[in-house]
């Protein structure tokens, strides 16, 4: 897939997908802007990937008032938007008995609220038959205990996203939305223990974890020419997750 000279919008591409996504994007030719919370991180990332064709911005998903960071950098940019990656996201395990409003509160500001106002600030920006692609998760269709508000946000992340691609079809911008199953980033070994990781490559039909560069493929795909008439739809990278657990 050739996206030579195309803007690339990924938001939380620190590490994981994001950042996995960036390299993707950068080796099949984009240019590539990444956000992140943490100066340090965005710079670790840099570091990482190495190429005069990213670069990066802080910028919080969860408040309105870093959104409007990055929607100014990328009008500074004086370029059109070719993809947008709204990849951020936060995560707490916890029953719903012992779920606490703070979590609660961050979970759906970062999941939910800042992927809403992220994408109608940047649709000025996109290109006309631009490509948006939300990641999302399996766990908007399982019921997985101790998932509820998590699991909440992407439920509410991938209506949006369903909607979208009905709004914005007319200037023939495709919206359409990933949901990975377990896959292994920093941020799933942060908040899974160790056995509860074997038990989640158990749960697959594949038996094992997925990893940041499949997603990113995926990604890719859905961006790209090759999926010119795929809108409005999810695509499940789980491993086979869904369909095994309810054998």
């Amino acid at each position: 897939m050739n996206f030579t000279s195309k803007n690339v919008v990924i938001t939380g591409g620190t590490t994981g997908i994001g950042l996995a996504t960036a390299k993707a994007f950068i080796n099949a030719g984009a240019n590539v802007w990444i956000t992140g919370r943490s100066a340090c991180n965005l710079q670790r990332a840099a570091e990482e990937i190495n190429s005069a064709k990213l670069k990066t911005i802080v910028s919080d998903t969860s408040k309105l008032a870093d959104i409007s960071i990055l929607e100014k950098t990328v009008i500074e940019n004086g370029e059109k938007l070719d993809v947008l990656f709204l990849n951020a996201g936060i995560a707490t395990f916890t029953p719903i008995v012992q779920t606490t409003e703070a979590d609660f509160d961050a979970q759906f500001n970062t999941n939910v609220k800042g992927h809403f106002f992220t994408l109608q600030k940047m649709i000025p920006h996109l290109a006309d038959g631009a490509s948006v692609v939300f990641t999302s998760s399996v766990v908007s269709t399982a019921a997985n205990l101790g998932t509820s508000v998590y699991s909440a946000t992407k439920g509410a992340l991938n209506k949006i996203a369903q909607i979208a691609a009905n709004e914005l079809a007319e200037r023939k911008i495709r919206v359409n939305i990933v949901s990975p199953g377990p896959i292994l980033t920093p941020g799933l070994e942060s908040v899974v223990p160790e056995e509860a990781k074997a038990y989640l490559a158990g749960a697959t039909a594949l038996q094992r974890l997925g990893h940041a560069d499949e997603i990113a493929k995926t990604v890719l795909f859905l961006s790209s020419a090759d999926a010119s008439f795929i809108t409005g739809t999810e695509i499940v990278a789980d491993g086979g997750y869904l369909t095994y657990v309810s054998k």
